[in-house]
């Protein structure tokens, strides 16, 4: 059984660039969510096994969504993607305690890494 992936980013582009990369691997991606309150409203329905979070988005941006994943759900495990990489972003990420980072543009090697990391 494939693992759940949910991605939740503002550009739908990033939602078929993953399902693109992720062909033919132990993973897929079960729900699509447009911004931080989406993801966190559909949180329960979708059971995802893994969560690709953006850090920019409007509303609740990525870092906030994903503190409320994480308090409300043990068992969250978030991955967040940035185009943005400086130390102090960095150090946020892991500061509310996201299980890995990473940079656009994503490779299918580092995505699967990722993912791995985030579930391991």
């Amino acid at each position: 059984m494939k693992k759940k992936v949910m991605v939740v980013d503002d550009s739908r582009m990033m939602e078929h660039q993953i399902i693109r990369l992720l062909e033919g691997t132990d993973y897929e991606v079960a729900a699509y969510c447009e911004n931080g309150e989406e993801a966190i409203a559909r949180y329960d329905e979708v059971k995802p096994d893994v969560v690709t979070m953006d850090i920019i988005m409007p509303g609740i941006d990525g870092l906030e969504a994903a503190q409320v994943l994480m308090y409300e759900h043990d068992e969250a495990r978030i991955v967040m993607i940035s185009s943005l990489g400086d130390n102090d972003m960095l150090q946020e990420v892991y500061g509310i305690g996201a299980q890995a980072v990473l940079f656009k543009p994503l490779t299918r090697e580092a995505l699967l890494g990722a993912l791995k990391k985030a579930l391991g």
